[in-house]
């Protein structure tokens, strides 16, 4: 007795019509390329300002804090300080570059935040198996928070009235890059921490245990001189006085008021008895930028 040969069925497909099916489903990864990368880079950045779009409670609360500070905290400490500034200085000016600088802080830190919420929904892993280098990630990163924060501090910039501000363009253009520079240094360093905090709750203890002493250490509320000895090098080793400096100087140099009361105002970050120029201060805030997104794409390059 003879058994007729099997037809091949739906069930059991014949060899060659498995390699026709095989070509069909074939998924083609691109390679990594500089343009990749880039375009990475630049799908990253964007996202980053979408959810800022979105996120319209986020941009507004993020004001209340630092108008609190210039409106409640500058007019209540006026009467006290009206001793020690110039004529014709209100105590809202001179505490108007910390205020700007804390409007772009809490913006920066919290746009790094989004690292660690991504990690908890798994929307991270997806993006680390990418083919595209982590690097390009980490740079996208950090600029979309540098924009986002940038943006809420021309937002503060366009409240300059309320500090009896000059809208001075040079001025503004000034302010403006220094607030740039600050951003950028802010969420490179919020996405270091990030990149090794697996836990929402314990990266916002973190940072809120480490900005507020930040803010206040950097001479946003005082002046840097006359002060004791261990509070003075605190303050020198601040990366955030090296952007309030700058931000101090470049106002007061545009107020109405005599050479020798833009020295009291702003005399600068010395080391030693020697005066820091500025070009050197911002030159090490975005030194220190680029060391700490160094850190954190060495960081996202190790395998999960």
């Amino acid at each position: 007795m003879t058994m007729a040969p099997q037809t091949p069925t739906a069930q059991t497909p014949a060899p060659a019509q498995t390699r026709v099916l095989a070509d069909q489903i074939r998924v083609s990864v691109p390679q990594r390329s500089v343009r990749s990368d880039l375009r990475a880079v630049s799908i990253v950045w964007r996202r980053e300002l979408i959810r800022f779009r979105r996120d319209r409670l986020r941009a507004i609360t993020s004001l209340i804090q630092p108008l609190l500070f210039l409106l409640v905290l500058g007019t209540g400490l006026s009467s006290l300080a009206k001793g020690s500034m110039p004529p014709g200085v209100n105590f809202k000016t001179f505490i108007y570059p910390g205020v700007l600088a804390m409007s772009v802080m809490f913006t920066a830190i919290f746009s790094a935040a989004s690292i660690v919420w991504d990690r908890e929904f798994g929307f991270l892993r997806e993006m680390l198996v990418a083919p595209v280098s982590r690097s390009a990630i980490v740079i996208g990163k950090c600029l979309g928070g540098a924009t986002i924060s940038t943006f809420q501090g021309i937002v503060m910039l366009a409240l300059a009235w309320l500090a009896d501000v000059p809208y001075n363009p040079l001025l503004l253009i000034t302010l403006v890059g220094e607030l740039l520079l600050l951003a950028f240094t802010l969420t490179a360093f919020g996405v270091m921490m990030a990149a090794r905090i697996t836990q929402f709750q314990a990266f916002m203890a973190l940072t809120q245990m480490l900005v507020m002493p930040l803010f206040f250490l950097s001479g946003a509320l005082y002046p840097l001189r006359g002060l004791p000895g261990w509070l003075s090098v605190l303050t020198r080793i601040d990366p955030l006085t090296y952007v309030v400096g700058p931000m101090r100087h470049a106002l007061v140099s545009h107020l109405n008021i005599a050479p020798l009361a833009q020295h009291l105002l702003s005399p600068g970050i010395t080391w030693n008895g020697w005066v820091v120029p500025t070009w050197l201060s911002l030159g090490m805030v975005a030194a220190m930028g680029l060391v700490m997104m160094s850190i954190a794409i060495v960081t996202f390059s190790k395998t999960e």
